[in-house]
Parts: C-alpha cells; sequence; structure tokens
C-alpha cells in the first residue's frame, strides 16, 4: 500500500564516525534526510539544533526561519511542506505546548513535517536544563480530537540521527507529522557516530489530479500535489471532503476521513513500530523503557544477570503508536515486570493496560536528575 518511492543519494555529511553531541546528530539526520526547511524559536535543551541546522544549510543550500515564538515555527512548517519542502522544528516543553494546536492543524490536514521535543523538566518554565521524560502523553493526546500520533524515541547520540532519518522517511510515507521525544540527557550526551556514505530517503506520493484528501486506490495515504503544481487545492482544518471542501455538517464525511486518518497509522503500525530486544528470551524480570532510562535499565538488567537473576528490557523505539504486540511477548513469562522512566508514572499506566491487570511496577523520577542504573537495581531487589 506504500506508494511513496525510496531513492537513495550520497551522504551531504562527510562519512564516517564523528564525537557528536546529540542535538548536532539530530540536525545531521535531519539534513541527511533532506530536510531544506527549517523555523524554530531558541529554547533549551533544543537550541543547539537550529544553531547546528544553520551551519548545515549554509552548504546544502536549506532555507532557516526564527519565528517569533514556538506557534509561528510549526505554522511555517506546515506552510513550507505544503510549499514542497521536507521540514522541520525543533523546541522543548513549554514550546512543545504551544505547539499543540497547529499540531492538530499537521494532523487534519495530513502535512508531512518533523517536531523535535527535547524533553525537559516542568510543569511551565520548570528546570530549563535538567533531563525528563514527561511529554509523552502529550505527544499522544496533547492536541484536541484524540487522533492517531507517530512519535519515536532514541536513545543515542547515533539514533539523535537516525531516528531523526527514520522520521522524516515516516512523515513522507504516510502524510503524518511524526515527532522524535528526546530527552536533555541524550540531546546534551556527548558520543561517537557514525555517518553513512549514502542514505534512503523516501518522498511523497503525488499522481497529477487526484484528490489530495482521499484514498488513493488500495492506500489510505492520499497524494499530495503542492502550491504550484496547478491543482485546485484547498487545506482546511475544518472537516472536509477528498477535495478539501469544508464538509461540517456531514457526519458521513467526518466518519470516513476519521477512520482513514486512523487506518493510515494501524494498516502500516508493522512498519512505524520499532522495539528492541535484550535477554528476554528467557527473562523472569522485565524492564519496559524507552530514551536515556532505557540506557540505566539496560545496566541494570546486565547487573541482575551477574546476580543469578535472569532479567531483560524490552525498549520502546517506537513510542506511538504503542507496541503493544511487543510488550505482550515480552512480558508474557515474567515475574515481575518494571517500568523506569523520568516522569511521575506515563509509560507504565499504558502497559498496564496493555497487560490487563497484571502487577507492573513503576520505578520513576522526576526531580530534574536521570534515573541511574543503581536505583533500578536496588528497586527491583527489593521487589524481588
Amino acid at each position: 500500500m506504500i506508494r511513496a518511492k525510496a531513492h537513495t543519494v550520497p551522504s551531504p555529511v562527510e562519512p564516517g564516525d564523528h564525537f557528536l553531541q546529540g542535538n548536532q546528530a539530530c540536525a545531521y539526520g535531519a539534513v541527511l534526510a533532506g530536510c531544506d526547511f527549517f523555523a524554530g524559536y531558541p529554547i533549551t535543551p533544543s537550541s543547539e539544533i537550529m544553531v547546528q541546522i544553520v551551519g548545515q544549510f549554509a552548504s546544502t543550500g536549506g532555507r532557516f526561519v526564527q519565528m517569533e515564538d514556538e506557534i509561528g515555527s510549526l505554522a511555517a512548517v506546515i506552510g513550507a511542506a505544503w510549499a514542497g519542502a521536507r521540514a522541520m522544528t525543533a523546541t522543548s516543553g513549554p514550546g512543545f505546548s504551544l505547539m499543540m494546536e497547529n499540531l492538530g492543524y499537521a494532523i487534519m490536514t495530513e502535512t508531512p513535517c518533523v517536531l523535535i521535543d527535547v524533553q525537559r523538566v516542568g510543569p511551565s518554565t520548570g528546570q530549563a536544563t535538567r533531563p525528563a521524560q514527561a511529554d509523552l502523553m502529550q505527544a499522544r493526546w496533547g492536541t484536541h480530537g484524540g487522533f492517531p500520533a507517530v512519535a519515536v524515541c532514541p536513545w543515542s547520540v547515533q539514533e539523535m540521527m537516525t531516528e531523526t532519518i527514520r522520521a522524516f522517511n515516516l512523515a513522507e510515507k504516510y502524510r503524518v507529522p511524526v515527532i522524535v521525544l528526546a530527552d536533555e540527557v541524550v540531546a546534551h550526551l556527548r558520543e561517537r557516530c557514525s555517518v553513512p556514505a549514502e542514505v534512503t530517503r523516501y518522498s511523497r506520493h503525488y499522481e497529477p489530479g487526484a484528490p489530495p484528501f482521499g484514498p488513493n486506490g488500495d492506500s489510505p495515504v492520499p497524494s499530495m500535489p503542492k502550491f504550484g503544481d496547478r491543482e485546485k487545492l484547498l487545506v482546511t482544518g475544518s472537516t472536509h471532503d477528498e477535495t478539501g471542501f469544508r464538509r461540517t455538517f456531514h457526519a458521513d464525511v467526518q466518519r470516513e476521513m476519521g477512520e482513514r486518518l486512523f487506518a493510515k497509522i494501524a494498516l502500516h503500525a508493522d512498519d512505524i513500530v520499532r522495539t528492541e530486544a535484550y535477554m528476554l528470551d528467557d527473562a523472569e524480570v522485565v524492564f519496559v523503557s524507552l530514551g536515556f532510562s532505557a540506557r540505566s535499565a539496560h545496566t541494570a538488567a546486565r547487573r541482575l544477570r551477574s546476580d543469578g537473576v535472569r532479567a531483560g528490557l524490552l525498549r520502546l523505539r517506537t513510542v506511538w503508536p504503542l507496541p503493544e504486540e511487543q510488550i505482550r511477548a515480552a512480558c508474557e513469562g515474567a515475574r515481575r515486570i518494571v517500568v523506569p522512566e523520568m516522569n511521575s508514572g506515563q509509560l507504565v499506566c499504558e502497559v498496564r493496560r496493555v497487560l490487563g491487570g497484571r502487577d507492573v511496577l513503576s520505578c520513576i523520577r522526576h526531580d530534574g536528575e536521570p534515573i541511574t542504573p543503581g536505583e533500578i537495581l536496588e528497586f527491583t531487589r527489593e521487589a524481588l
């Protein structure tokens, strides 16, 4: 059903190993993915992405605009995408909150774009330089209407690059906004990052004359023209038919449109959802985690193994749509299930829902400090 075309291009960044900060690697990933427009507003701890991508655009010819705020930033990204650009913005907590209305507009108008959220402690201004993973539910439910979101979650500097590339490809394949849910620790971590000599890019499908907001043959992903293609193109956040014409009093149009928006994600979950399994074949203790917390959980699992406790980790590279089948399979034979995360307990609620009432333990930290392997280890030993 995927009509977007893949093509391989030489890397616009010098291939080989680089020693990078996570935010720098994110900007590298964007350029590798073909990003040619960035609109943003500086906000800690994501500002280095904007600074780095300005430097990259000097050699690739991309366009950068510093907007007056985060509302305008995502609005500019949406407009650029409809002009044919591969567009991105980056922000953190308070800015992410300001983007919610336009995120809903991007979902409704099926606009391919990428939004990087480097999570920090809140609420409100909170601690601008300290880590958290408290935007999970906001990424899924922050915009009204309840329609599905796509969000990926890197745990390393390497994945700040590769998951950004994947976010662009998913956005282009399925005409959706894609969120990269990073956290401050990974964004400011410095590690070796390997840049490939070539990169695979997907480009949105366009079929002249096809309706821009309706099924495309057997695919729920519509053809996407751009302004300038001489199509009759109307882009509105109101309920609309396949031509884009407003139908705000038609229940059947709302139902059909909504079902197709859900189907775009549900029918392609196998392509969108990614998890990584570590030491799960015989695990009696299973950690389910993401981002930097998963790195600490991985170390805790290895230490438990050295003590004779069979521990393993299921890491969620995609958090939305939630990898429900993978969570069930990983936890099926576990004696204890522990969810480490840097918030007041968001992922654990979803894991409990998926596992239908099984006892799932919540190991949390939300004071602006990274959760450590020692904390997870102590918590788990007490639980055992």
